[in-house]
C-alpha cells in the first residue's frame, strides 16, 4: 500500500497500523515493552530510541500525512521544537524567527538561546524584505509560524523555503494552527515541519505529544539529540495518538466549517470589535491563505467592545469552556494574556498586537448554532448586568 497514491482519511484511518497477526484485531495492539531482546534482532530496541513498534508505526502515519519520509514522535509539541531546532545550531550560529509566534516558542528563544550561545532577530514584519534583512552570515535555521498563535498571521511558505534555500539555511514551521488537513508545507519547500501533537493531531483534549516530519537525513539529525535529551513519548500515549488521528480529517473538516461560519457571524455582530481569521476576505492574509491553505482552519480570535466586561462573559458562557488549549472536539476560548503569551512581557505582546481583550476561540464540531446560541446568551447576560 503506497500511501501516495491515498486520500486523506484513508491515510489517517490505514497508514502506520501494527497489524494484530495473532488474534487479527481491527486496530493496533499496544506493545509497552520498555525492554526488548538484544540478540538475534534485526533492530535494539528502547522506547527512548524512538524504535518500538508502535512509535515507528505512527511515524508512518505522520510521515504520509505532511508528504515526509519521515517522522518522529515526542513528549510534548515543545520538545518537537526544541529538539528540531537545537540539532541544527552550535555556539555561535543565529536564527531569524518572524515575528508573531506561540509564547512557548518565543519564551525558549529569548530565555535559552543565550546559554548555548546562540544568537537570534525576530524580523519586523512578514514579507520578504523583513525576512531577507534578518538574515546574517552565520544564519543558520528560519523558523516561521503560519497560522500564527493567537492572531493569526499568515506567512508566505514558499517565498520562506525560496529564500533560506537560496541562503542554505534550515527552514522549521510549527504546523499546529493549520494541521496537515490544511496545509502541507514540504510540497512548498520547508525542510522541517513541527505540531503540537495536543491539539489537531490528538483531538480530544487528553493527549499531550509532539510530531515533527522532514527528509530522512534531517529527522535521524534531530532523533540523534532526541534520544539524549529523552523527549520520547509512552507506547500508551503514542497508541492513543494513532487511534485519534483517525478521525482527523473528519474533524478538523468540521471545525473548518464551523470556524468559518462563525468568524462570519462575529464580524456582523455589534459586541465584537475585532475578528482574525484568514477565511474572512478582510483578513490582509486571506488571500495568501487560500494559495497555500486547503481550509482556513478551525481557530480565530476575536476581541469584545470595550463596555462588555469579558471576565463575566467567560463566566456566562455554557457550551464554550473557558480552557487553556485548543483543537479538541469541543469548542474552548481562552485570554492569550492568561496563558499561551503570559510569559511574554507587556512590551512583547504589544509588539506582536496581542491586546489584553484579545480572545482565542478553538471552534470545536458542535452544531454552529448551538455555538452561536451560547455567545448570545452570555453577551446578553452580561448586558442585563450592567443595565
Amino acid at each position: 500500500m503506497n500511501p501516495e497514491n491515498l486520500k486523506l482519511n484513508t491515510i489517517c484511518t490505514h497508514v502506520g497500523e501494527v497489524a494484530d497477526r495473532q488474534f487479527k484485531g481491527a486496530v493496533s495492539p499496544i506493545y509497552p515493552a520498555t525492554s526488548y531482546n538484544f540478540e538475534g534482532v534485526d533492530e535494539k530496541r528502547y522506547p527512548r530510541y524512538f524504535n518500538t513498534p508502535n512509535q515507528q508505526a505512527l511515524t508512518r502515519k505522520l510521515a504520509a500525512l505532511e508528504h515526509a519520509e519521515a517522522a518522529l514522535i515526542f513528549s510534548s509539541g515543545m520538545a518537537a521544537i526544541c529538539t528540531s531546532v537545537l540539532a541544527f545550531l552550535q555556539h555561535g550560529d543565529h536564527v531569524v524567527l518572524q515575528k508573531a509566534l506561540y509564547g512557548g516558542t518565543h519564551n525558549f528563544v529569548v530565555n535559552e538561546f543565550k546559554r548555548f550561545g546562540i544568537e537570534y532577530s525576530f524580523t519586523k514584519g512578514l514579507e520578504k524584505k523583513d525576512f531577507e534583512a534578518a538574515i546574517k552570515e552565520n544564519t543558520k535555521l528560519i523558523f516561521i509560524e503560519t497560522p500564527s498563535n493567537p492572531l493569526l498571521h499568515i506567512t508566505d511558505i514558499k517565498m520562506v523555503a525560496a529564500l533560506a534555500r537560496a541562503n542554505n539555511i534550515i527552514s522549521v514551521i510549527d504546523n499546529t494552527f493549520a494541521s496537515p488537513v490544511n496545509q502541507n508545507p514540504i510540497a512548498y519547500g520547508i525542510d522541517i515541519v513541527a505540531h503540537s501533537a495536543t491539539k489537531y493531531l490528538g483531538g480530544h483534549s487528553d493527549i499531550l505529544a509532539g510530531a515533527v516530519c522532514a527528509k530522512k537525513e534531517h529527522i535521524e539529525k534531530i532523533a540523534s539529540l532526541g534520544i539524549n535529551l529523552g523527549g520520547n513519548l509512552s507506547d500508551y500515549t503514542v497508541w492513543l495518538l494513532e487511534r485519534s488521528i483517525k478521525t482527523l480529517g473528519l474533524r478538523v473538516k468540521a471545525q473548518n466549517r464551523n470556524a468559518r461560519k462563525l468568524a462570519k457571524y462575529f464580524s456582523k455582530n455589534e459586541a465584537v470589535s475585532k475578528v482574525y481569521y484568514p477565511g474572512l476576505k478582510s483578513h490582509p492574509g486571506h488571500e495568501l491563505a487560500s494559495t497555500q491553505m486547503k481550509g482556513y482552519g478551525g481557530m480565530l480570535s476575536l476581541e469584545l467592545q470595550p463596555g462588555i466586561d469579558m471576565d463575566h462573559f467567560l463566566t456566562s458562557l455554557s457550551l464554550i469552556k473557558p480552557s487553556m488549549s485548543l483543537a479538541g472536539v469541543e469548542s474552548t476560548i481562552s485570554v492569550s494574556v492568561r496563558t499561551s503569551h503570559a510569559l511574554l512581557s507587556e512590551e512583547e505582546r504589544k509588539t506582536q498586537g496581542i491586546s489584553d481583550r484579545l480572545l482565542r476561540l478553538s471552534v470545536g464540531i458542535e452544531d454552529k448554532r448551538d455555538l452561536i446560541a451560547d455567545f448570545e446568551q452570555a453577551i446578553s447576560k452580561v448586558r442585563a448586568k450592567q443595565i
